[in-house]
């Protein structure tokens, strides 16, 4: 099965037929992790350890084709995918922050992120920190999954 066609499958589950308000990955870890590991595969999420990053922010401002300085600015945290909004971050299980930084949602690949990482579909923008744009996004995300007709 195709990842999509797998997260339509999942989203049609979890909103539909058991009403949740939750994207399903910040509710199952099983779904959390399969996305979580796709990005890394896929978009380099990375890096493993922020304490220890190794070469990621030299590798991933080579792919950029800019600065380690500039990659090193180009977080999660301030991605326009990623989401600290109040209602994500009910979403959430218990606490979302630590020293390096906090858990938020990445619409983009559908899993629990941490704001001190980055992928390479890092986009400016964000965070998303308003209910109203994370609604606006759930919608977006929504609208091929939840709407037969797309």
């Amino acid at each position: 099965m195709q990842f999509d066609d797998l997260y339509k499958k999942l989203i049609k589950e979890y909103v539909i037929e058991e009403g949740a308000v939750c994207p399903p990955a910040t509710q199952d870890l099983k779904i959390n992790t399969e996305n979580r590991d796709a990005t890394i595969k896929n978009y380099n999420y990375g890096p493993l350890n922020v304490d220890e990053p190794g070469d990621y922010w030299k590798k991933i401002a080579k792919y950029w084709k800019t600065t380690e300085e500039a990659a090193r600015q180009s977080i999660c945290g301030n991605c326009v995918a990623f989401d600290i909004s109040p209602r994500m971050d009910d979403c959430m299980p218990g606490e979302t922050s630590d020293e390096d930084g906090r858990l938020g949602y990445c619409w983009m690949h559908h899993f629990k992120c941490h704001s001190a990482r980055s992928c390479h579909t890092w986009a400016k923008g964000g965070p998303i920190n308003a209910d109203k744009v994370s609604d606006e996004w759930s919608k977006r995300a929504g609208k091929d999954y939840f709407n037969e007709e797309g």
